[in-house]
């Protein structure tokens, strides 16, 4: 049985990260792992503020703590109360760990993870993608299907292929995943930057390997700048489309000064998407 971890910040309760998290559990009757991170190091008040405001700070900080705790204990009931309706086997981890160390320990034992690519584990927002979800996916140990904020329910996949190991990579991960058991369109998508022509890199072996992997998939080559004409194909589709792309393993330092696919993807599309890199 596959374990997806649905990752959640208690005090903003991701209901897209619920609903997509309950789809694909569903497609493969897997198990869903709520995971929620406490982190003891965040709150949703200001601290400073709710010392000086107050004639009895131990008090103050003790009246919100409760508080807090009241937030997150509502938000594992609703993870509860929806994967119930949906029938699907669940469980819940909470640990008051740092998030997103905590996280990439519990992705070595996971098969994905599924995540709202607005999260930040603090007060604060952040323009995509967030530091939070950078760190995530620059060093985690599973497939990470990072999802919109507004749910819609997937009726086609997209599979990114350049040629490179990084994609292939990715499709691999997904196929022995899902395979054909998500019953939709399904799209292979290249584009050739440097060539003319309109064939796949390593044309012969990549179709015979979709050919066994997923027998109706179509495929589709454009030529022109790559940035430019994923961005551009994806948005003037209909359909709700789960983009399969690879991603290389950076370092700390260079994942904040190279922009990656998924990035732009990110701040371009309201799109899950669904990335895994090789080491």
């Amino acid at each position: 049985m596959k374990i997806f971890l649905a990752v959640f910040d208690g005090y903003r309760m991701s209901d897209s990260t619920i609903q997509y998290a309950i789809q694909v559990t569903q497609a493969v009757d897997g198990h869903l792992v709520g995971v929620f991170l406490d982190d003891f190091f965040y709150r949703s008040y200001d601290v400073r503020s709710a010392l000086t405001a107050s004639g009895n700070p131990d008090k103050a900080i003790q009246e919100l703590d409760e508080k807090d705790k009241k937030k997150r204990d509502s938000s594992v009931l609703l993870f509860q109360k929806q994967c119930s309706k949906a029938g699907i086997k669940y469980s819940v981890h909470r640990n008051t760990n740092v998030a997103v160390q905590e996280l990439k320990n519990q992705s070595m034992f996971a098969d994905l993870i599924i995540v709202n690519e607005n999260e930040t584990f603090t007060k604060y927002k952040e323009k995509l993608p967030t530091r939070f979800i950078k760190n995530v996916l620059g060093d985690i140990q599973c497939p990470v299907m990072v999802v919109p904020g507004k749910y819609r329910a997937v009726d086609k996949i997209v599979l990114l292929y350049d040629g490179r190991p990084s994609a292939l990579y990715a499709i691999k991960l997904f196929s022995y995943l899902f395979g054909n058991i998500l019953d939709m369109p399904i799209e292979v998508f290249t584009v050739n930057e440097h060539s003319q022509n309109l064939r796949l890199p390593e044309n012969k072996l990549m179709r015979e390997f979709i050919k066994r992997h997923f027998p109706k998939a179509q495929f589709k080559i454009a030529k022109g700048n790559a940035e430019e004409q994923i961005v551009g194909y994806l948005r003037d589709h209909k359909e709700n489309e789960l983009v399969v792309l690879g991603a290389y393993r950076r370092s700390e330092l260079s994942r904040w000064f190279k922009t990656s696919m998924a990035d732009i993807l990110m701040k371009e599309l309201n799109t899950p998407l669904f990335i895994a890199h090789s080491s």
